[in-house]
């Protein structure tokens, strides 16, 4: 599972709320937001913000969590590659 899935897995646990009630909230249906949980699949930033929303969670930190989770999969993709990319962008983000 991933740091996004598992943070609003937590936050919908806290608050007794069913898979299906954030699902239908964000407009998606029950089985992917149970991927998006589970890590299987990644949000889109929209649907991000509307998880935040409806959680009543800080839509900063979930939209950290779901880039973290975003740089996470494209590193384990292709590591080396991943890597130096990461270095470029870190360089440029710096100018």
């Amino acid at each position: 599972m991933t740091n996004f899935g598992q943070k609003i897995r937590e936050l919908r646990t806290k608050k007794n709320l069913l898979l299906r009630q954030v699902a239908a909230n964000i407009e998606v249906d029950t089985a992917l937001m149970s991927k998006i949980e589970r890590g299987e699949r990644i949000a889109s930033r929209v649907q991000v913000i509307k998880i935040a929303n409806f959680l009543n969670a800080n839509e900063e930190e979930l939209l950290t969590l779901w880039i973290a989770d975003k740089i996470e999969s494209a590193m384990v993709e292709e590591p080396e590659v991943a890597y130096k990319a990461l270095k470029i962008a870190n360089k440029n983000l710096k100018k």
